[in-house]
């Protein structure tokens, strides 16, 4: 089975695809968003691509790591994409999905929440993953939503 993982910052969307069988990623890549297009042309360029993903990838299960409650400063831009991410997720073939901020996350894949951000900025590194220490922050984020979603 695979799963997916996405992670949101303003102007991109980074997923990760983990087959569950061989429980290796397979696949690591950002969506950027054209600067050119207006807000509702944009939101509809992420919801098309991650519509794509899933159905490329024959994604069963997802999870989206979303924007912390407790977040200083929320970014619209990204609150507006995590929401287009979700109504996709919603209305696809998916056999679950999770919207998961840090601890559901850490408590899915299965370590203290204090530890995932020493993994994400690899103060420690994720031993279950090749090349973590070449991947960036929100490429491990998208990595562990991925592994969460075994579950969702």
């Amino acid at each position: 089975m695979n799963t997916m993982g996405i992670r949101v910052k303003p102007g991109e969307v980074t997923f990760a695809v983990y087959d569950t069988e061989a429980a290796a990623v397979v696949n690591v890549e950002i969506i950027k968003i054209p600067k050119a297009l207006p807000t509702p042309d944009a939101l509809k360029y992420v919801r098309n691509n991650i519509l794509d993903v899933i159905r490329e990838f024959s994604i069963a299960r997802a999870g989206l790591r979303v924007t912390e409650s407790s977040a200083q400063s929320k970014n619209v831009e990204r609150i507006e994409i995590e929401g287009v991410i979700q109504e996709a997720f919603a209305s696809s073939c998916l056999q679950g999905y999770y919207i998961g901020q840090i601890s559901n996350i850490s408590r899915r894949v299965g370590f203290a929440r204090d530890q995932f951000k020493r993994f994400v900025s690899n103060e420690i590194p994720y031993e279950p993953v090749e090349n973590w220490d070449k991947l960036k922050p929100e490429a491990r984020e998208a990595i562990f939503a991925a592994l969460g979603a075994q579950h969702a």
